[in-house]
């Protein structure tokens, strides 16, 4: 086994993962694969089967039906730490994040000694192609309201390419996280954020899917609204880390 997990959640995308395990495989850093699976009309599911029975390094965990992109990251979390993966990411199966950034993730872990690794679209400026300046604006808004509101001083809160420490997860009640979407994102951050864990930026480039359909939806949005405040009631009216917490 690896010690590097790659956590790649699907609903309708057969186009797209035998693209995408099949670039993750061929990293110049090994890395194993977990797809999980919201039970896709698609086929998506027997497809990953098929995958895992041709690769050792691919797993396939099936969920009963659609919950959400976080519950499915949850499931794929408490899988990954059972296994007793050190690094463990979460990206998107539609090549809007470039898996041949994974290596560059694991060099900011390892030089700074980082728990969690954020790829940032906007480290440094913006790093986006083929969105409509509707979406880019709404995004880069998203980032200055939690920060206005939690304190945390990351460039992309919203963004969902990210390496994990296993302490880091490990140090997060994952039965508790209930958020989805977007709102996940900034949750996961900022648990570890207030808790003290080392957090790093790099920069990515981000595509918009040129497969199947984005997940993005006005729940999503309000969703991500609300969780932002009651992240900061639940670090008690803080715009920082606790002290001494970790």
């Amino acid at each position: 086994m690896n010690d590097t997990l790659v956590i790649v959640p699907t609903y309708n995308e057969r186009e797209n993962l035998p693209r995408m395990t099949e670039k993750l495989l061929g990293l110049p850093v090994k890395a194993d694969i977990l797809v999980v699976d919201d039970n896709s009309p698609d086929g998506t599911g027997a497809i990953a089967e098929e995958l895992a029975a041709r690769h050792p390094e691919i797993h396939a965990l099936h969920r009963a039906g659609k919950e959400g992109l976080g519950r499915a990251y949850i499931g794929g979390f408490q899988w990954a730490l059972k296994q007793g993966y050190e690094f463990i990411f979460e990206m998107d199966c539609d090549f809007s994040h470039n898996p041949e950034d994974i290596p560059q993730f694991l060099e900011a872990a390892r030089s700074r000694n980082a728990d969690v690794v954020l790829g940032s679209r906007y480290c440094g400026g913006v790093r986006v192609i083929n969105w409509p300046l509707k979406r880019l604006m709404l995004s880069r808004s998203a980032g200055i309201y939690v920060r206005l509101i939690t304190g945390m001083p990351f460039t992309d809160p919203t963004g969902g390419y990210k390496c994990f420490r296993r302490r880091a997860l490990e140090a997060v009640d994952l039965d508790c996280v209930r958020s989805n979407g977007y709102s996940f994102q900034i949750e996961m951050t900022h648990r570890l954020w207030r808790q003290g864990f080392r957090i790093t930026e790099i920069p990515i480039i981000f595509t918009e899917r040129s497969e199947g359909h984005s997940k993005m939806s006005g729940h999503i949005v309000r969703e991500a609204l609300i969780m932002v405040w009651r992240l900061w009631l639940q670090n008690g009216l803080r715009r920082r880390p606790r002290a001494g917490v970790k």
